[in-house]
């Protein structure tokens, strides 16, 4: 029992570390992953999924941005709109953070590779990088998706304003089966209107 805690606190103190490295890149990154994680877990946990689960998915929100550390400052931080190669740019970021915890052990042969690599496909399809469609895309992708996108339209950032409840909940609603998946974002919308998950707004 005590190895496994053991090893339970070394993963944990991996993960921060490797989040908290983020940070110095991007200053709003681990702000935005401590929510993103925090708001996935609470999807997991309404969809009744299993602790490991919804531990697995607390690791991967907290890194499904690692990758943007192979992504050029000026980029990440562009006040105004991106050039289509600086796009290209940012939807590298998935593979590249794929490739920087791949070779982790604790989590190979889990839900944490899935979400760092899948979080930005789309439920109908054209999303990147692979363009997976619909339950093709890993359950714990699907969650973070929500929770990622909820948390950009809630935050201030040098180029954009944060979005109102309102527009935020339509949002959500207007993209249920195209962005997202119909059944997490109804889970969301049920949090939300308990006022569970108000947050920044």
């Amino acid at each position: 029992m005590q190895f496994v805690q053991k090893v339970k606190q070394n993963q944990q103190d991996l993960t921060r570390a490797l989040a908290k490295a983020l940070d110095t890149r991007d200053t709003h990154t681990l702000y935005h992953s401590e929510n993103v994680a925090n708001f996935s877990v609470q999807i997991a946990k309404k969809m009744n999924l299993s602790e490991q689960k919804c531990r697995e998915i607390q690791i991967g929100a907290l890194l499904h941005d690692i990758g943007k550390i192979g992504i050029a400052e000026h980029v990440l931080s562009k006040p105004g709109k991106l050039t289509s190669d600086e796009y290209e740019l940012i939807k590298s970021h998935p593979k590249i953070g794929h490739d920087i915890i791949k070779h982790v052990n604790n989590f190979q042969d889990s839900g944490v590779l899935d979400i760092v690599l899948y979080h930005h496909e789309k439920f109908d399809g054209t999303g990147y990088p692979n363009g997976l469609k619909g339950e093709n895309i890993p359950l714990e992708a699907r969650i973070v998706a929500v929770a990622d996108a909820y948390d950009a339209m809630v935050s201030k950032r040098i180029y954009k304003n944060e979005m109102d409840y309102a527009s935020v909940r339509q949002e959500l609603i207007n993209n249920k089966g195209k962005q997202f998946d119909p059944e997490i974002v109804d889970v969301f919308l049920s949090l939300l209107d308990q006022g569970a998950l108000r947050g920044n707004v």
